[in-house]
């Protein structure tokens, strides 16, 4: 996304890249002051559910998805630097990092913005119990204002020393997890909008990924296309290093390196893209390099893949439990069971989420139950590639529960040279 200006009837007019340059595209206008402050709402409610007065939130996604908050999103997922004080009721008050604190100054669901305290070895060395207390008495005294003695509190990614301190305070202390991936699984008008604004940036940088393709690019050069469209299209950053070709796409996992791509093989891909306005973008295609036709063996992989995938989006519908799910889903050859997915599904928003669906070989061992619901996000997974085979192949689809049953979200094209 390269700029964006207000248009008529609440629609945006854009200017965007796509494979044959910029061009001007119309979205509708997302309201950002409803969008933040319903995230925010929806934390609070769960919050009451599970009988949590405050959290105390580190992971900077459910900071940014609570506030709106942006602040090196990355760097944050491992320093704990930042971190936000969230009451039922009360005021919002946001610990930023050094130098930072302009960054949420106009946020409205952000009522102050103090400096934090870092509690870690990196920021204070052999001091680390001291900052460990310095940091406990801080948010011991913002709990004691604000909520009261006794309390239930939601913490997340915090020191053991520092969320003992605050036990031994007398609070009672909870995960936070609970009350905001709960929050995170129902997707609100505004939000929805968002993904789809980022599935499509994505998809065009999946497009620029695909046109360049060619024998004798690493996939390290390959890997970087995607990263040039994905950043000029305003998103953030790609969690994984899913990108690999050839005998690299099996087993799965492996990460893009620096061998070259060699003719007539298969390319591999899982976006995992962290794209404009936040929001993930979701989904898995494999291409074949060519110049040859793709070989019996590459169609019959990929042909699986996409049977999986469509036989399982088929069965979604809301009121379905997950253990429904897991019972009604595809059957997985036993070709290829030992190197399945490791799920069947997932949530999606912000990254990767609540709720987990297991295949049914795993769910006796892994899996929970719950009810998939209208407004929940999901990635339907495949992965086909037999255990010591030569390729694999990876495809994924992100659709929206609806009243009826799903929507489809992504929109990329697969390959008909694989399905024929």
């Amino acid at each position: 996304m390269l700029s964006a200006a207000p248009g008529p009837n609440r629609m945006r007019i854009l200017r965007v890249v796509s494979p044959n340059g910029p061009k001007t595209v119309y979205r509708p206008e997302i309201d950002r002051e409803a969008l933040i402050h319903d995230r925010r709402n929806r934390v609070r409610a769960r919050m009451v559910e599970h009988g949590v007065a405050a959290c105390l939130l580190f992971d900077p996604i459910n900071i940014r998805y609570a506030t709106g908050a942006r602040n090196m999103q990355v760097f944050h997922q491992r320093n704990p630097s930042r971190y936000l004080f969230l009451p039922v009721e009360g005021p919002v008050v946001l610990f930023e990092f050094s130098g930072a604190h302009h960054l949420a100054e106009d946020l409205s669901t952000i009522d102050e913005v103090r400096p934090a305290t870092t509690a870690s070895f990196v920021a204070a060395g052999p001091a680390i119990a001291d900052a460990e207390r310095r940091w406990a008495a801080e948010a011991v005294d913002l709990l004691r204002q604000v909520v009261g003695d006794g309390a239930t509190i939601g913490l997340e990614r915090i020191n053991h020393g520092a969320s003992t301190a605050v036990a031994d305070a007398g609070f009672r202390i909870v995960d936070a997890q609970a009350s905001v991936e709960m929050a995170r699984a129902i997707k609100g008008p505004d939000e929805l909008l968002c993904i789809r604004e980022s599935l499509r940036a994505t998809e065009r940088a999946v497009h620029a990924l695909r046109d360049a393709i060619q024998p004798g690019l690493t996939e390290n050069e390959l890997w970087a296309e995607l990263h040039r469209v994905v950043v000029a299209e305003g998103g953030d950053y790609i969690e994984t290093r899913l990108m690999t070709a050839g005998t690299n796409t099996n087993p799965w996992f492996q990460e893009t390196g620096d061998s070259p791509i060699e003719p007539n093989v298969l390319v591999a891909l899982d976006t995992d893209v962290v794209g404009c306005h936040g929001y993930y973008s979701d989904f898995s295609r494999t291409f074949h390099v060519g110049p040859d036709a793709p070989t019996r063996e590459q169609r019959r992989l990929y042909r699986l893949a996409h049977e999986q995938v469509h036989h399982n989006m088929a069965i979604i519908e809301p009121g379905l439990t997950f253990r429904e799910y897991a019972d009604r889903a595809w059957d997985i050859p036993s070709e290829f069971a030992t190197q399945r997915y490791y799920l069947s599904a997932h949530g999606v928003g912000m990254t990767g989420e609540y709720p987990y669906l297991y295949h049914r070989h795993d769910f006796a061992e892994s899996g929970y139950d719950g009810v998939i619901e209208p407004g929940m996000t999901l990635c339907v997974e495949s992965y086909i590639g037999a255990e010591g085979g030569k390729e694999g192949v990876k495809l994924e689809e992100q659709v929206l529960v609806n009243e009826d049953g799903t929507e489809l979200l992504s929109d990329f094209p697969f390959e008909p040279d694989l399905l024929e």
